[in-house]
């Protein structure tokens, strides 16, 4: 076979000499019970989810080993817990809810294997949430879709990625399959979402930029919520356990059923990968099987030519933090861990003299910008709160550049994985001080007052451990392991520049597998 030939063609003539449908399952490594497939998938959020797609695209066979479980939207509305009376489904493996106080409160559940975690730092207490589920974050992410300005991208990634290129292919692209268009005027201007035309008036107020950014919702779908036709969600402010009316976009909705229709690639939900080690053919995966209360109802191992990471920064990094030390994989460097990061995340109350209703309708559909903040960057979202939240508060979304300062870390004694933020860093005082320097230009405009601290130690968006440029390249192949490729918030270094990350991890996982499949 020619060297010139890509390796997309060299997939596919090698599938047709195999009649078409990939490699026979095979018994090899450590005995009777690995399967073989050609390429392995740990994950389905947004990395993930594209992969996914683009493997089965490409006809090689593919499975997606996902921990959580499926959640198909019914009819009834019923697939998710609603925020007034949660239940396990909203908890991954917990008795009692997990979003922090306020305006949330813990409340006591059943274990079930429910749709949000967090791994709290073991040093400062921080606090990182991801979702579980086929879906990944998407089940529980706000839906935005922005991408951070140029000179944001260039203060976080290597100057040899090219955002020129993301921005014209790649960007555009994510944001066509997940169906992202801005809030529709009608439905913005409803009670639903009075609390963000609040923070649009304080903001215009306050002289600070203003945008509405692109959504990953069904607006049509919204509108019957409206009129009835379908259990209110999206205007409920349903978004962290799951959207029951089916009007988020999430990945279980796009990428990843258009990767089951190639027939290709088979998800297996409940499907816990516990570690990961190199193979004579390329990469062996263990899982644990579990129910839907968390007990393991089986072990499994899988072998694969090529594996791709994609359990989110806690969970890839969790397995490669563990194979450097356990030695499974050989040819891992010292930047495994580190140059972790909050996105610079944060969470704050604005007391008004207002009505809010920030218990209705979903945030992020207007972002605040104060790009010109003589400290540092800052930008601003609204975010919905449960109905106990007080009447006249905007609950508010800090996003900054922070700058990688956390790690993760095998600890020998627990056999897990820690994580560490260093919550008194220079770079954290830094952007204390200067998101407090835009809220003082807030209130000091709409005579408003913060209900206290802004909280730095809750992040929605854990990124890095896995990072560009230290431990990948730029196409997310891992240094000294041919095959193995980082597919998700791993790869970003602590930051997406002041903006929610998702669309850029999805961005780069279609650059990443276009680049795999035509080199």
């Amino acid at each position: 076979m020619s060297r010139l030939l890509n390796r997309r063609k060299f997939i596919q003539a090698s599938l047709a000499t195999a009649g078409g449908l990939g490699l026979p399952a095979a018994r090899a490594g450590r005995g009777e019970h690995d399967s073989y497939v050609e390429a392995i998938v740990i994950g389905s959020g947004f990395g993930g989810a594209v992969a996914a797609l683009r493997l089965g695209e490409a006809r090689i066979e593919t499975i997606v080993l996902e921990r959580g479980k499926r959640w198909p939207i019914t009819p009834a509305g019923n697939t998710f817990s609603n925020k007034e009376n949660p239940d396990g489904r909203t908890t991954w493996l917990s008795n009692t809810t997990i979003l922090p106080s306020p305006p949330f409160q813990d409340f006591p559940i059943d274990v079930f294997t429910g749709v949000l975690d967090q791994k709290k730092a073991v040093d400062s207490g921080l606090a990182a949430y991801r979702g579980a589920g086929v879906g990944g974050g998407s089940l529980v992410y706000g839906g935005i879709a922005l991408q951070p300005p140029k000179e944001f991208f260039h203060k976080i990634f290597p100057r040899t990625l090219d955002y020129d290129r993301l921005n014209r292919v790649y960007y555009p692209r994510v944001r066509a399959m997940l169906g992202a268009t801005p809030i529709p005027d009608d439905i913005l201007q409803t009670d639903a979402f009075l609390s963000a035309r609040l923070l649009i008036a304080q903001a215009t107020k306050a002289g600070l930029t203003i945008t509405k950014p692109d959504m990953a919702f069904d607006w049509h779908a919204v509108r019957e919520e409206m009129a009835g036709k379908r259990v209110p969600s999206v205007i409920a402010g349903e978004i962290y356990f799951g959207t029951n009316s089916g009007a988020k976009n999430s990945l279980d909705r796009n990428y990843l059923p258009k990767a089951e229709e190639t027939r290709h690639v088979e998800i297996k939900p409940l499907h816990l990968v516990t570690s990961i080690e190199e193979s004579k053919r390329g990469y062996r995966v263990f899982a644990n099987e579990l129910n839907e209360r968390g007990h393991v109802i089986s072990q499994k191992s899988f072998e694969c030519r090529y594996l791709f990471l994609a359990a989110g920064s806690i969970g890839t990094s969790e397995l490669l933090v563990r194979a450097r030390a356990h030695r499974t994989l050989s040819n891992l460097n010292d930047a495994v861990g580190q140059f972790w990061g909050p996105n610079g995340d944060s969470v704050a109350g604005i007391v008004t003299p207002q009505q809010t209703n920030i218990n209705l309708g979903v945030g992020g559909v207007v972002k605040v910008n104060d790009f010109d903040n003589p400290i540092a960057p800052v930008a601003l979202e609204i975010f919905s709160a449960v109905p106990l939240a007080p009447a006249g508060v905007l609950f508010v979304l800090g996003q900054q550049i922070s700058k990688p300062d956390g790690y993760l870390a095998y600890n020998k004694s627990t056999q897990s994985v820690d994580l560490f933020w260093p919550s008194t860093s220079q770079d954290t005082v830094k952007n204390a001080a200067a998101i407090t320097k835009t809220y003082n230009r807030l209130n000091q405009a709409n005579g408003t007052s913060l209900a206290g601290p802004v909280d730095s130690l809750v992040s929605a968006h854990p990124l890095g451990g896995a990072v560009i440029g230290a431990v990948c390249d730029n196409f997310g192949e891992v240094f000294g392991h041919r095959n193995l490729f980082v597919m998700d918030g791993a790869l970003i270094p602590g930051s997406a520049g002041c903006v929610n990350p998702a669309p850029t991890i999805a961005a780069l996982a279609e650059q990443s597998m276009d680049h795999f499949l035509d080199h």
